[in-house]
């Protein structure tokens, strides 16, 4: 496990702001930090330092300044981060007023749009004073179901800059999936899109729309952008609210002004996946977001002015929250809305090139993807701008580690991350100074004081336990929406080791200090009583041809679980006994008999959530004969209907 397939080279580390900022730590507290592990051990017993270092370092402003910097109790969650402190979000994201590209805004279809630093100030004062109109103040919801375009910058920005709270999602989701969200916070303002674009088709979404506004009684102002459908009038759209087109919502005009709140005033109102019920709101502070997303971007993703970020998500994703707050750097960012293969795989790769893009993000699946699809970036791109590529959404298999230093570059730093929508951030991911491993997560983040524990509590080094951290950290959210005592988040997060948040993933922490996340702790396969975590098994699927996807569920089988991996293969092929046996003996080669799945079935269709992820659950709910309670948060969910009833698993 411990290949290293790249490693930065003095000269290379030199220049980094990760090096930058290990130097200003040494001079400022007189330390001889030397390495990124001691810089972490640093940032964990030393929080309120390392905290107001990043204040510092890049330039947070106070309107107000704190009494502190920490006030915590006896156990998690119960911390004050920077009481008395008031700041404003959008402030930071719009501190550069110059002529350089801030945003570069891409469609599928080859449309592309930018806007300067001034222009997009420029656009949020517009948009802020139509907001101001529409009666929002601090403290009002507004919900925005968007593509990722300019636009939907430009709303977050002017909601934000007023104190008031930003919640998205995407018109990939049905009906339900809106109306489980945004019916839950009641919001004020309502920005959405007349029809969207995916995979060379437009679709239009005013019948959708209106099935929403009838469940949204809260609803006093409806803005609508017309995007894929430019002939969209206000008579369209059937609501008591006020209804305006996105151009004549803007009373433009002026420079935007930024409203100060509480440091854990909340920013942002985020959901969990919602596939095992109505998902949580999860809200999140102003500061806590702002301070997480400066140390990852400008640290660990090495972000600055004159670099440029990508990363393919939707609205509907934390990604998208995370991907903006590049701006605070003074980094630009580019927004692509559309499928990342349309017109063809070469889609996003061509972006690197033609936006210079310094930082590419994306999914394992798309990596997989690509490399089955034959695409060689290497040979046919210049990728001169490329110094970092990042990767989350599930593990990241050892096949693709491979694939991007073969056939992407070989001059890249790789850093797969995870995190999730819980934190709206990492709890491990990449940074510029250390070697990257073959199958492995380089390491634990700044501040972040993550451990692996196993059954009993303990922290496990080689060994596979929870995923935990043990002391407060300002992203942790600030509650739950309709949870006024704090019941549900304790419930959520805190309760599985009192007093410890529990991530829910299933880890390992090696003794070299990298990581692995071997799956969902909830979706862990139990044959035997022995824990295995699904990522154990799809690294060793991935490593077969013939196989483009796979989910891997433990079915009740005699009083035990039993391993079912249900496979997608290539077209035209058959999975005949031979098959089978070739996936058996390369999980059994690689892994342990225990791994080895007693029934592997074909399917024509994986079922994902809209963000990509692999739905086990789901899965394992319809094979039991149990409902599936949301399938709106599905991008696929006819695909379920398949794992039902099989004959195969009646023996």
């Amino acid at each position: 496990m411990s290949d290293i397939l790249w490693q930065p080279d003095a000269k290379r580390i030199g220049k980094t702001r990760m090096e930058a900022f290990r130097r200003f730590i040494n001079q400022r507290h007189h330390l001889k930090i030397d390495d990124y592990p001691a810089l972490h051990q640093w940032s964990i017993e030393q929080r309120p330092d390392f905290w107001q270092a990043i204040v510092d370092f890049f330039d947070i402003r106070f309107h107000e300044q704190p009494d502190a910097v920490l006030l915590e109790g006896p156990q998690m969650p119960s911390a004050q981060w920077f009481p008395g402190a008031t700041l404003n979000f959008a402030e930071h994201l719009l501190r550069r007023r110059d002529d350089a590209i801030a945003v570069v805004a891409v469609g599928e279809n080859g449309q592309r749009e930018h806007l300067t630093w001034a222009e997009l100030a420029e656009h949020v004062a517009g948009f802020q004073n139509g907001l101001i109109a529409a009666g929002v103040i601090a403290g009002d919801r507004v919900a925005a179901c968007m593509p990722n375009t300019w636009q939907t910058l430009v709303a977050m920005l002017a909601t934000t800059s007023l104190g008031a709270v930003w919640s998205c999602s995407s018109p990939d989701f049905g009906t339900q999936g809106v109306v489980d969200r945004f019916g839950q916070i009641e919001p004020k303002v309502l920005v959405t899109c007349a029809g969207y674009r995916y995979a060379g088709k437009d679709i239009d979404q005013t019948a959708k729309v209106n099935e929403i506004l009838e469940r949204l009684p809260s609803l006093q102002q409806l803005i609508v952008v017309p995007y894929a459908r430019p002939r969209a009038h206000i008579v369209d759209f059937r609501t008591p609210a006020n209804v305006t087109l996105w151009d004549d919502f803007y009373e433009p005009g002026g420079e935007p002004d930024f409203v100060p709140v509480p440091f854990a005033h909340p920013l942002y109102i985020l959901y969990s996946s919602g596939t095992t019920g109505v998902p949580k709101c999860i809200i999140h502070s102003t500061g806590g977001v702002l301070l997480q997303h400066v140390k990852e971007h400008g640290l660990h993703g090495d972000l600055g002015p004159g670099e440029r970020l990508f990363y393919y998500t939707t609205c509907g994703w934390m990604m998208w929250n995370w991907l903006v707050s590049a701006l605070a750097t003074g980094s630009a960012v580019v927004l692509y809305d559309g499928s990342p293969f349309q017109p063809d795989p070469q889609r996003l790769i061509d972006l690197i090139d033609d936006e210079r893009i310094s930082v590419f993000g994306t999914s394992p699946k798309y990596l997989a993807t690509l490399e089955s699809s034959g695409i060689k970036p290497r040979e046919t791109h210049d990728l001169g701008s490329l110094k970092m590529l990042l990767c989350t959404g599930s593990a990241l298999s050892p096949q693709s580690y491979d694939f991007v230093y073969r056939d992407f570059k070989a001059d890249v730093c790789l850093a797969s991350m995870s995190g999730g929508t819980d934190i709206v951030s990492c709890f491990v991911n990449g940074n510029p100074m250390s070697p990257v491993r073959r199958g492995e997560i380089m390491g634990k983040s700044l501040g972040m004081a993550v451990e692996v524990w196993n059954d009993d509590g303990h922290p496990v080094i080689g060994e596979k336990g929870e995923l935990v951290c043990t002391r407060h950290f300002p992203a942790i959210p600030v509650g739950l929406w309709n949870d006024p005592d704090g019941e549900k988040l304790r419930k959520s997060y805190f309760s599985l080791f009192p007093g410890v948040w529990a991530q829910g993933d299933y880890a390992e922490q090696l003794p070299h200090g990298g990581m692995m996340i071997h799956g969902r702790s909830d979706a862990v396969l139990n044959p035997g009583g022995v824990r295995i975590g699904t990522a154990e098994i799809y690294r060793q699927v991935e490593k077969i041809p013939e196989v483009l996807d796979s989910v891997a569920i433990g079915q009740q089988w005699q009083d035990d679980v039993r391993v079912v991996l249900f496979v997608r293969l290539r077209d035209g092929l058959e999975l005949d006994e031979a098959l089978q046996q070739q996936i058996r003996q390369t999980i059994r080669a690689n892994t342990t008999p225990r791994h080895v799945p007693a029934k592997i079935v074909a399917v024509t269709d994986i079922p994902r959530t809209i963000s990509g992820k692999v739905v086990e659950l789901a899965v394992r709910n319809v094979v039991h004969g149990q409902k599936v309670k949301n399938t709106d948060a599905l991008a696929n969910p006819e695909a379920l209907e398949q794992f039902r009833n099989r004959p195969e698993l009646m023996d």
